[in-house]
């Protein structure tokens, strides 16, 4: 008998396959469209690199549409004009000075593993990861890790990242000029469920009740008498 090949099918050389035939004949026009013209998305979305947040699942997105910057826990770090490797810094510079981007999202979700390892620490091993994970200190709270205590760092720790993004002279300048606004965004993934940061209220508000798309915080914001608040 000829020997028989027992080894599992290939399941992701599958999918690349059925993306060529199925899906890429049907948008081949907008992808020759993005190559002949460029790119020219108007959102710089910064999403945790969890599996279960998939951007253009939630915005409804398709090629071209989404600069996406994913690492562990969304995180944004500080601008201090050095010259160290941060290739989420990096995407921001680029995103804000050759796209000209409209909005920057930043994006965290339920059950983050990063809020929870900050919590619960991570292995000896993982040198990196415990350093990047210093840049939730300031969103974590003083008490034991419960189910309130992460919901509320989730919460916390994007809006600290827009605060950090504030901190980037090009993105403030921008902001100020009224050319590019700051969405955070909470995604609740076990209700399908998105929540967005509304300034004014200082709270995530559920994007079925939400007036906007979540904007802030950045100084200064005008209230609708006009008066600045500081």
């Amino acid at each position: 008998m000829p020997p028989t090949d027992a080894s599992p099918p290939d399941e992701l050389l599958q999918r690349l396959r059925r993306f060529q035939s199925d899906y890429f004949p049907l948008h081949q026009q907008r992808f020759q469209d993005l190559v002949a013209q460029g790119q020219h998305p108007k959102t710089l979305f910064i999403g945790c690199s969890d599996s279960r947040l998939v951007p253009h699942l939630l915005t409804g997105a398709g090629p071209g549409e989404l600069f996406l910057v994913r690492n562990v826990g969304a995180l944004v770090p500080p601008y201090d004009g050095s010259r160290g490797l941060h290739g989420t810094m990096a995407a921001v510079e680029y995103a804000v000075l050759s796209l000209q981007v409209e909005r920057i999202i930043v994006c965290g979700h339920s059950h983050c593993g990063a809020v929870r390892a900050a919590y619960e620490g991570v292995p000896d091993e993982a040198r990196a990861l415990s350093s990047w994970l210093e840049l939730l200190q300031e969103a974590q709270l003083p008490v034991q890790a419960c189910a309130e205590a992460l919901r509320r760092t989730e919460e916390r720790s994007v809006v600290l990242q827009l605060e950090r993004l504030m901190d980037y002279p090009m993105v403030r300048r921008e902001v100020e000029a009224g050319r590019l606004t700051l969405n955070g965004w909470h995604y609740v993934i076990e209700q399908g469920q998105v929540n967005v940061f509304d300034v004014k209220r200082g709270a995530f508000i559920p994007a079925a009740e939400a007036s906007h798309s979540g904007t802030g915080p950045y100084h200064p914001y005008v209230e609708h008498d006009g008066q600045v608040l500081d």
